[in-house]
Formats: C-alpha cells, sequence, structure tokens
C-alpha cells in the first residue's frame, strides 16, 4: 500500500458535575425536553455566566492524567455561529489560552509495544442544545437541556496510522477519564463523543494531505468502521485523480457510510474573541497540587502495578484495568482467592464477563460479589471441585442460589480425590472396554480420552482431573 493514514481524534468528554459550567441547573440526564435550561443557558438579556470551580479542578485533572502543560492563565472566548440548539449565537468556549497544553497518552497495540500519542490541548467549554429530528411530522425540535453542560474538548496530535490505532487511543482516553472520576464516559447518552480528522498522503511525504472530519460519533466500533470507509473513500478518489475536499461528513451507521455535512470551517470563520463578561481564569501552584494530592492510582500506574504484583500477562493485565470498576472486583476476588491471581484473573475476564455480556450489565451490578468469586476460585485450587464443576457453581451464584460452600454441599458437588476411590472406578471402565483398551495398548493414543469422558460422564464430573489422568495412564501403561 503507498498510501499512509493520517487520523486525530478530537474528543468531547462530558463533565461529570451536578450543575452545568456557567450557571446553577442541573446536567441530569433524562429530564423531559427544555426543563434543565435557565435563563443564563438560554442567553437572555442582563444574565452573566459564573463559572463552575469544579470544572476547573476536573481539567486540572486531565492535565495532570495526560502529563499535560496546565495554563496558569487561560482566557475564555466566544465562538459565533448560528444553529438553532445554540439559542446565544455563540458558543462560550477557549481557543487561544487552552487551560490544558501539550501532553501524551501512551497507547498498547496488539502487538504488545507501545506507542505514545501526543495531545494538542484540552480546553473547557459549553456544550450546545439537541436538535431532534423525529415525531414531529417533517419539522425538527429543540431540547435546550445539554445546552450549558461543561465540556472538555481533547484534541490529539495527527499520530495515528490505523482505524485500529485509533480505537486504542480512544479507549485509553475512555479508560482514563472513568478513573478520573471526571466523566461517565456514557457514549450512548452522549458523554463522550468522538469526531475523527482523517487524511491520506504517500509513503514518505511529509506534508499532510486535505483532510475530512467526521462527526459526533458515539461507540467505538462505530468509529473504526468510519474511519476505514471514509479511507476507502478518499483512495478510490486520490487514486482515480480527484481532489479530497475538506468538509465535515457525517457517518450513516445503518448504511456503513460517510456523507457531505457542510465544507470545513476555519478558526477565523467563528470570529473568535475574548468574552467580555468572564474574567481569564488564573490557577495557582497551591490549587495544582492540592489536585495531584487527590488523584487516584491511574490506568498505566495500575496495570505496571498488576503485572509485577500479581505476575499478569500485558494481556490480562490491560483487560482488567479497563475500568476502574473491573480492577477493583478483580483486587477484591484475589484477596479472597488465596491470591490465586492467574486464575481469579480467569474468571473474571472468561466467565464472568461473558455473563455480564449476555445480560448487558455492569460490573457494579453483578449477582456475583467479588468475595464469592474468589471464594470459587480457593475451591479450585484447594481441589475441593474441579474446573468444570466450578461452572455450575457459578450458574448457581449468578441465579441467587446461595453461597459457593452451601451449594457445594447442597448439590453434592464436591470433587471425588480418594485415589483408591478413583482406581476402583478406572478398573471398571478398562474392564467394560476391552477392545478400546487393546486398540490404546497397540499405539491408538487418542482413546486416552475416551477412556477420561467415560470416567468423568461415571462419576458426574466430580473426579479431580489430575489424579484421574495419572492414575489412568498408568493403569493402561502398566497392563494391569
Amino acid at each position: 500500500m503507498e498510501w499512509e493514514i493520517v487520523i486525530g481524534l478530537e474528543v468531547h468528554a462530558q463533565l461529570s458535575t451536578q450543575s452545568k459550567i456557567f450557571s446553577g441547573a442541573s446536567t441530569a440526564f433524562g429530564a423531559e425536553p427544555n426543563t434543565q435550561a435557565c435563563a443564563i443557558d438560554l442567553g437572555f438579556p442582563g444574565v452573566l455566566p459564573v463559572l463552575n470551580a469544579e470544572v476547573v479542578n476536573m481539567a486540572i485533572k486531565l492535565g495532570l492524567g495526560i502529563n499535560a502543560e496546565i495554563a496558569k492563565r487561560s482566557v475564555f472566548a466566544r465562538k459565533n455561529y448560528f444553529y438553532p440548539d445554540l439559542p446565544k449565537g455563540y458558543q462560550i468556549s477557549q481557543f487561544e489560552l487552552p487551560v490544558v497544553g501539550k501532553g501524551y497518552l501512551d497507547i498498547l497495540l496488539d502487538d504488545g509495544t507501545t506507542k505514545r500519542i501526543g495531545i494538542t490541548r484540552a480546553h473547557l467549554e459549553e456544550d450546545a442544545g439537541k436538535s431532534l429530528h423525529e415525531d414531529f411530522n417533517g419539522m425538527s425540535g429543540i431540547d435546550l437541556n445539554r445546552a450549558g453542560t461543561p465540556l472538555l474538548e481533547i484534541v490529539s496530535e495527527p499520530d495515528m496510522r490505523s482505524a485500529k490505532e485509533a480505537i486504542a487511543y480512544l479507549k485509553t482516553l475512555h479508560s482514563l477519564v472513568r478513573y478520573l472520576g471526571i466523566c461517565d464516559g456514557n457514549m450512548q447518552e452522549g458523554s463522550f463523543r468522538c469526531d475523527a480528522n482523517v487524511s491520506l498522503r504517500r509513503k514518505g511525504d511529509s506534508k499532510f494531505g486535505t483532510r475530512t472530519e467526521l462527526k459526533n460519533i458515539n461507540s467505538f466500533r462505530f468509529v473504526e468502521r468510519a474511519i476505514m470507509y471514509e479511507v476507502e473513500r478518499q483512495m478510490a478518489i486520490l487514486e482515480d485523480g480527484g481532489k479530497i475536499n475538506q468538509e465535515t461528513r457525517l457517518y450513516d451507521s445503518a448504511k456503513n457510510e460517510t456523507r457531505p455535512m457542510r465544507s470545513k470551517e476555519e478558526a477565523n470563520d467563528y470570529r473568535y474573541f475574548p468574552d467580555p463578561d468572564l474574567l481569564p481564569l488564573l490557577i495557582t501552584e497551591e490549587q495544582i497540587a492540592k489536585v495531584r494530592s487527590e488523584l487516584p492510582e491511574l490506568p498505566q500506574q495500575k496495570h505496571q502495578r498488576f503485572k509485577e504484583v500479581y505476575g499478569l500477562s500485558a494481556y490480562d493485565a490491560t483487560v482488567l484495568v479497563s475500568s476502574r470498576a473491573m480492577a477493583d472486583y478483580f483486587e477484591t476476588a484475589v484477596a479472597a482467592s488465596g491470591n490465586q491471581a492467574k486464575l481469579t484473573a480467569n474468571w473474571v475476564t472468561g466467565e464472568l464477563s461473558a455473563a455480564l455480556n449476555k445480560s448487558d450489565m455492569e460490573i457494579t451490578s453483578s449477582p456475583v460479589s467479588a468475595e464469592e468469586l474468589g471464594k470459587l476460585v480457593l475451591r479450585i485450587a484447594d481441589n475441593t471441585i474441579s474446573g468444570k464443576i466450578a461452572k455450575t457453581i457459578f450458574e448457581s451464584l449468578w441465579n441467587k442460589e446461595g453461597d459457593v460452600d452451601h451449594i457445594i454441599e447442597k448439590q453434592g458437588l464436591k470433587q471425588v480425590t480418594d485415589s483408591s476411590a478413583i482406581e476402583a472406578l478406572i478398573e471398571k471402565i478398562l474392564a467394560a472396554n476391552p477392545q478400546q483398551v487393546a486398540d490404546y495398548r497397540s499405539g491408538k493414543d487418542k482413546l486416552f480420552g475416551f477412556f477420561v469422558g467415560q470416567a468423568m460422564k461415571e462419576s458426574g464430573g466430580k473426579l479431580n482431573p489430575k489424579q484421574l489422568n495419572d492414575l489412568l495412564k498408568e493403569k493402561l501403561t502398566s497392563g494391569s
């Protein structure tokens, strides 16, 4: 392939404050349309915006989390444009002097290597309202509840070279803002939205190609599909001798295609100027130090600790630290398992995650507590039950049928570890299948699985697998 893909992402993270960035109106999601927009949000004459102090602390947290420069002085500006869901006719944002300057995120790629993605800036701004196009008989409705909700717009450098790298960056950032507690990351509700800037250039060229911007994509899967479609579209145009128009495009997930929305604006089209109603934002070293002292353990730090303390692979650590809730669940379960870290990780990322996905549940709502899952792992480790029986017990735990030990006792699931009892069962199986025994001893090694299956069937799956395998091999080899 002679083309190089160049991708930069602009992420709008809705800050998890109870009130809006410049007013006391509620930011709660799901209220009746236009019930949470006050006079300040609507831009009524004579009202004045007052900055919500908590959004500043959240911006500082993000800056510290991405190893960025934090501006001691930043300025709010008016970004002027007309749109029905922007009642003031301008958006209060930051332009030349953002609160968070240059930083970076390290992302883990599929091949296990790490790549550093530069972050240009992150600035505070207010959200616009929302246009609704359904159920209005050919007209549009405007819901201004979201107007004035605080946002951090996080702008990356054009450092990503594939859709997979873009998704890795997006997931890393998504995890970070949730760890920091500044954004709930709910993409379906619009709390974490992404615009993707995509362009192509000949391999070896230093100059970037003309880019298109894909707007407001609300899932990781759709971001990846939109980028891949746009790359193919641009490549077809360029290889046919055409030129790419700089424009904003919408992604249609139903048709899996992008289509033009409007020509791409430049900054001067918005006629930015400092907002006369807001003083410059001043941040002190003391304020930064206070926020730093309150930071939680961040995903990359936790990832490293999980590898060092628990001996987990990079892959297992990556999955477990993808959310703070999952990492906390894992650590509680490990403690209850007697520090069976690898086995616990397998159950959290395997059986538990599959059950949660099937039921469309978050780990915080899991019917199986971390303590009970850890106890289940402990019973596997101390040979009370086998891994196969553990899956049956897990289902009972999920259905709230009691705790681990109660279920084992009630259902008679304790594993058979008495060697003499296992030997007696093996002799019975071998005596009942003389032809298979003769065939095995003549070199048909694959029949070993047949004997294991027969023994497990006869015992109801209660035999200790290792003891069964060792004793069976001994009996078949010795000929006695």
